[in-house]
């Protein structure tokens, strides 16, 4: 249904409502192969989404089969398409910005230029991805994506045998690092002057021959060909062709009015196929335990989830129909 709502003298603001079996917030890998099931299912769907990617700087995504080496935005394009193809999916670009509960269904309100769309829905799930706190290194955003990266097991392998660094400012550095070593015989860890490295992490670190540097970070030194170099407080530049980067991940879920159960780090705890801790809410992807993950591996968790909201709302949720009276 299609409500058109303006005030006289004004341009009209588009409303558009919809009844559905589950509405799905966040149209990346996990979200987009939930949907997909989903409607395969013979579930009604509405699909909601910002399109505003955390990986939309990466040129190529990897990993994913028959798909290796695809554009992260062509993806994405792909599997919206896909998900469009079928009469019970509905597939809207918008920011929702309130999903609550309201008795036995839940309501979904989100906002784009100006119009709205809402939804009733027995079935919430949310795979709505990250967002990334880099290290304030000035010239980082011009790089990430081609030059630096934050997914080893990503973009490690067209990196193999370069000069590389790993900067992190978190206490898993070490580990971290020593995943990027796998690639490379040429690897400086720079800590930024804010980790404190324990005698045991330098002895593993020199084991891997993973070169420790704990000098301030000023920024990222390159040009139009990629990085050359990291370029430390004191002026020095130690040369390198690419990087790995540890961001600070954030779960952005003002907009849900529901008590989830989280983890220490923010994420949404889930039982293994993404059920919550609130009945009728599911959760997949990178907002859940470990966190970032490859997109094959979202992609399989939106599938999984799907499998569990079809069996669940076979075996007993309220109807929507009556739960709406």
């Amino acid at each position: 249904m299609t409500v058109d709502q303006a005030p006289p003298g004004a341009a009209a603001a588009k409303h558009t409502a919809h009844t559905v079996d589950v509405v799905v917030v966040g149209a990346g890998p996990a979200g987009l192969s939930a949907a997909l099931n989903l409607v395969r299912a013979k579930r009604s769907v509405l699909l909601v989404d910002s399109n505003r990617p955390r990986n939309a700087a990466t040129l190529r995504s990897h990993g994913f089969l028959t798909r290796d080496g695809v554009s992260p935005l062509e993806l994405r394009k792909l599997g919206r398409e896909e998900v469009a193809s079928y009469d019970e999916a509905t597939v809207v670009q918008a920011v929702v910005d309130d999903v609550s509960r309201d008795g036995d269904v839940w309501r979904v309100h989100g906002t784009w230029r100006g119009s709205q769309v809402t939804a009733v829905a027995r079935v919430v799930v949310v795979a709505t991805g990250l967002r990334e706190e880099f290290p304030a290194l000035p010239s980082l955003r011009a790089f990430y994506g081609a030059s630096v990266h934050s997914c080893v097991e990503c973009d490690a392998y067209e990196k193999a045998g370069q000069p590389l660094a790993f900067i992190g400012e978190t206490d898993d550095v070490v580990d971290r690092a020593l995943l990027v070593a796998a690639w490379t015989d040429d690897l400086v860890l720079f800590t930024n002057g804010v980790v404190r490295v324990g005698q045991g992490d330098r002895a593993r670190l020199a084991s891997a021959g993973v070169r420790l540097d704990e000098r301030p970070v000023a920024d990222l030194d390159g040009d139009r060909s990629g990085l050359t170099g990291v370029r430390l407080a004191d002026g020095d530049v130690v040369p390198r062709t690419g990087a790995f980067v540890r961001p600070i991940w954030h779960v952005d879920l003002d907009w849900l009015d529901a008590s989830v159960e989280r983890d220490e780090e923010g994420l949404v705890v889930v039982d293994r196929v993404g059920r919550t801790s609130v009945p009728g809410l599911y959760a997949v992807g990178d907002i859940t335990p470990p966190g970032p993950e490859q997109l094959i591996v979202a992609a399989g968790h939106g599938a999984a989830a799907a499998a569990a909201v079809h069996r669940d709302l076979v075996g007993g949720l309220a109807s929507l129909r009556d739960a709406v009276q």
